[in-house]
């Protein structure tokens, strides 16, 4: 029996494709790297509501964030739109706004 295999062959070098390239991975690492901390203040009166936002970011996902449940604000490490985490944080239901880049 004879096998099939398939070959793909890459060049590298030569040419402008691949600086092109290398400038494409050079800007899309760099704009992985760039999240930013956003802070909101979310009515929160109980650990019931903590854990009510925890749930919620847990399930966006892609974000770190710390919640300060006496002041009533959440920091939000993310890359996603501040349009984004704010919907997220108002389907627990509590009234939320956002304070800016911290």
């Amino acid at each position: 029996m004879r096998r099939r295999t398939s070959r793909y062959k890459v060049r590298v070098g030569g040419g402008g494709d691949s600086e092109a390239l290398v400038a494409w991975l050079s800007r899309t690492a760099a704009s992985l790297k760039s999240s930013k901390k956003h802070e909101f203040s979310v009515d929160m009166t109980c650990e019931g509501c903590s854990n009510a936002v925890t749930r919620v970011l847990n399930k966006l996902g892609g974000v770190q964030f710390e919640i300060d449940l006496p002041n009533k604000k959440v920091c939000i490490d993310s890359e996603h739109s501040v349009d984004t985490l704010l919907a997220t944080l108002k389907k627990t239901g509590k009234s939320a706004s956002y304070l800016g880049e911290k």
